[in-house]
């Protein structure tokens, strides 16, 4: 008996077919039945369907005689199921990767649940994705099983077939089935989850979610639409048969005036001249169906009158809103004035010799370069005013204690950068701050470049997209100096940021920590046992993927592999902190202690500091990283793409800081086999690390604060002279 039985109806989706299907039995769980029903589709659907059953034995195809509708189509496939589990998939909708492995082991973690709730996202035509809105219902719902009356808000969510999985003797003791006709989730889902005595919910992504340009049964014009009446009759009658969900009829009868006012709201749903008796059949279901002493306000409330009162209000509520934006656009533009002369009033006034103004990573907080520097002058000049920039109210609620903050684009915010003597950042500044004479503005950037940066993306479309190369250029021109770690870097900048500038050999400040030895409790917070060998994977984004993540290693494979006395700890790129490749495996892995997350650990020289041992693609935080003289393996399996797409200034796989693994299975040998921290591990490291580690001594915040805000004299790096084995002061270089 298989774990799982995937029922894939088809009908018209020859185009989407393959994907469907490969996203399944491309997956790294593999006890599964694919059962495909043609629902006497006329395209190619069903021959499609017959080589794929032909080549592999988990699929079996049924070839209904003539077309009976997505519902009926799924209840042929159920009655061939012999699974644990139910998996109803739609024939253009696709599997994440190790989706059902994910779902499997929350089924066994949960003991066998009714019912698994999983995540999705949706993907458009266009290429954009995103995650489900709702996503937090699933992440407050606790790793224990519930009912929905004890935990409601499961309701909240897409209340569709497909975002489930469902036990089949559970199924099959109730005898639930699809109706006829559109909508046939509503009858189906409504009853299984009230039913339902024990659900669990899996906050992982496990499917993308097409939303089709065309061709969506939903979105097609047609009376057909008027099946919803008919399904909320079934989803009243199914509670009316059970006293014991007597409590639910309030919800539902909402429910049922909210679902189909949405769909009389639709442009492109229902024919015009319908519209009116949809509406007078809707208000006749909702005044039928509703329970004695039942509150009808809001939304719904519109039902209790006529036809010619609710398009009044839908045409009062678009007035309301064109008159909201105009009066918004009104404001905004007195808001912009009122700023500009609140700017002007101060640029007039002299510079503030002691007032530095702070930003990092587009005003996300005191983070990274320029957080190194900031404390380094608290403790050198504390004379110094040191004022962060950052993006919100949310922003500045996580600040540390006693940090001086503004809000970008707030009269504060144009007060301090008028006056400001000093700007530190790591990023460009907004275009519209303007570089008073007599101010200077210090770049950090954001640790040694690999990827190709600035002018240098003006041919690569995919990485530049978005990004406007001359605007870019001219925020930088505001530059008076450019902090540098090593002479690959100063090249770098030069090229790719051909404005007026002066290179400074300081180091990275915010490396001073790790050269120094500095401390971190990073281990004690994360439970991490103080014998085990933490090893830190830390891909990048990719620019041939829109979005930026692309899985190219399965994480609880790879935790697994490393075996006992090791802990995978995961950082991703800053860049998807936010987006939906967190939900992709990462969140529920960590929920169940398999991995660490620690991409929101504000201070990434914290978790340097706690691993033993660094595996990353193309990110630049091995070099940061090599300043700890810690091993180094790089995962290159998709070099060239990458290249490609990007651009690259060497060739990280032929100059490596350690040994190069160019697919899972040597990653998986080399942690394995000690290979690791080999002798030739350690004679790669250190050429890499008298290559881009050079200036790294440990003072080059001391250094910015001493010679760049003081004015005072300070020893600058020793430098290798090629071809001799003495070291040579040096100070700085000027483009």
């Amino acid at each position: 008996m298989p774990r799982f039985s995937l029922i894939v109806p088809c009908f018209k989706v020859q185009g989407f077919l393959r994907e469907c299907l490969d996203s399944v039995l491309r997956q790294s769980f593999g006890d599964f039945e694919l059962i495909a029903v043609d629902d006497c589709s006329p395209d190619g659907c069903g021959a499609i369907l017959d080589e794929y059953a032909e080549r592999d034995p988990r699929v079996r195809v049924l070839h209904l005689p003539e077309n009976v509708g997505l519902g009926r189509a799924r209840n042929a496939g159920m009655s061939e199921a012999t699974g644990d589990y139910l998996f109803f998939l739609d024939s253009d909708d696709t599997l994440t990767p190790h989706a059902l492995r994910a779902v499997a082991g929350r089924l066994t973690e949960a003991d066998e649940p009714d019912v698994c709730v999983f995540d999705y996202a949706r993907t458009y035509w266009w290429g954009g994705t995103r995650r489900n809105a709702l996503a937090r219902v699933l992440a407050e719902a606790g790793a224990d099983t519930f009912t929905a009356a004890e935990y409601p808000r499961i309701l909240d969510l897409l209340m569709v077939v497909w975002n489930k999985v469902y036990r089949r003797d559970f199924v099959t003791e109730h005898g639930f089935v699809f109706p006829p006709g559109y909508y046939e989730d509503t009858p189906w889902t409504f009853p299984v989850m009230l039913s339902a005595r024990r659900i669990a919910v899996l906050d992982r992504i496990c499917l993308d979610y097409r939303q089709r340009r065309q061709g969506n049964i939903l979105s097609t014009t047609s009376r057909k639409h008027f099946d919803i009446h008919d399904q909320y009759e079934r989803v009243f009658a199914f509670v009316d048969r059970r006293p014991e969900l007597a409590d639910w009829r309030p919800y539902l009868h909402r429910k049922m005036g909210e679902h189909c006012l949405d769909i009389l709201a639709k442009p492109d749903r229902l024919p015009a001249a319908a519209k009116a008796e949809f509406f007078r059949r809707t208000a006749e279901l909702f005044r039928r169906h509703r329970p004695e002493g039942a509150r009808v306000d809001g939304e719904v409330a519109v039902l209790t009158g006529s036809w010619a009162g609710y398009r009044l209000r839908r045409q009062a509520a678009r007035a309301g809103r064109e008159a909201a934006r105009r009066a918004d656009r009104v404001r905004r533009t007195a808001a912009a004035r009122a700023r500009a002369g609140w700017a002007g009033l101060h640029a007039h006034r002299p510079l503030d010799e002691n007032l530095v103004v702070y930003s990092a990573s587009s005003h996300r907080g005191v983070l990274g370069d320029p957080a190194a520097v900031y404390a380094a002058a608290r403790e050198i000049a504390p004379w110094l005013r040191g004022v962060w920039v950052v993006r919100d109210a949310e922003t500045a609620a996580l600040l540390p204690p006693g940090v001086e903050h503004v809000v970008v684009g707030s009269r504060r915010y144009l007060e301090v950068t008028a006056r400001a003597k000093f700007f530190v950042n790591d990023v460009n500044w907004p275009g519209a701050l303007a570089k008073r004479p007599g101010s200077v503005h210090i770049h950090t950037h954001q640790g040694t470049p690999l990827k190709h940066l600035g002018a240098d993306l003006r041919d690569k479309p995919g990485a530049r997209l978005g990004f406007d190369v001359p605007q870019m250029l001219r925020r930088a021109d505001r530059w008076d100096y450019s902090l540098v770690a090593n002479r690959h870097s100063e090249l770098v900048w030069e090229r790719a940021y051909p404005c007026h500038f002066t290179s400074v050999r300081t180091g990275s400040p915010r490396n001073d920590v790790l050269v120094n030895g500095g401390g971190g409790d990073f281990r004690e917070r994360h439970g991490i046992p103080a014998d085990h060998t933490v090893v830190l994977y830390a891909p990048t984004r990719r620019d041939y993927r829109r979005g930026g993540h692309v899985d190219r290693i399965d994480l609880a494979r790879f935790a697994s592999d490393l075996g006992e006395g090791r802990t995978l700890v995961v950082r991703l790129h800053p860049s998807l902190a936010d987006g939906p490749a967190r939900a992709l495996g990462l969140t529920e892995l960590a929920r169940r202690g398999i991995v660490v997350d620690a991409t929101d650990e504000p201070r990434v020289a914290d978790v340097l500091l706690a691993a033993d041992v660094l595996v990353t693609d193309y990110s630049s935080v091995m070099f940061d990283y090599a300043v700890l003289d810690r091993p180094i393996v790089l995962h290159a399996d998709d070099w060239p793409s990458f290249t490609a797409s990007r651009g690259a200034y060497l060739d990280i796989t032929a100059e490596p800081p350690g040994h190069v693994a160019r697919s899972y299975r040597e990653l998986s040998w080399l942690l394995a086999s000690g290979a690791w921290q080999d002798g030739e591990s350690a004679r790669l490291r250190a050429d890499f690390r008298e290559r881009f580690c050079e200036f790294d001594d440990g003072r080059a915040a001391e250094r910015v604060v001493r010679a760049l805000l003081l004015g005072e004299s300070m020893p600058w790096p020793a430098v290798r002279i090629p071809g001799q084995a003495s070291w040579a002061p040096d100070a700085l270089a000027s483009t």
